[in-house]
């Protein structure tokens, strides 16, 4: 769990490089290299855009890390619903 948690911020550091959040551009960079095998659409610049704007709560434009935890929290749930939804279609 420690290094699940280290990976999280590295990435998010790595990906502002080290600014306090994440510009269009590094958004979507980030999200096409660390998140394509468990999310749709990552090719596409407009759902990426999308995504952003969802996640962009203070409208500044940019993604703080407080608002990319949301998004790790949105994945997190989805990919628990679809273990257990395989989990209860196995049984």
């Amino acid at each position: 769990m420690e290094s699940a948690i280290q990976t999280l911020v590295t990435t998010f550091l790595s990906s502002s490089r080290g600014k306090e959040s994440l510009d269009g551009k590094s958004f979507q960079k980030m999200v096409k290299k660390h998140f394509s095998g468990i999310m749709e659409n990552t090719n596409s610049s407009a759902a990426v855009k999308e995504m952003q704007r969802s996640l962009d709560e203070n409208s500044d434009g940019k993604v703080s890390f407080q608002e990319y935890l949301t998004l790790i929290g949105y994945l997190a749930k989805s990919l628990s619903q679809n273990k257990c939804d395989t989990n209860a279609a196995a049984s």
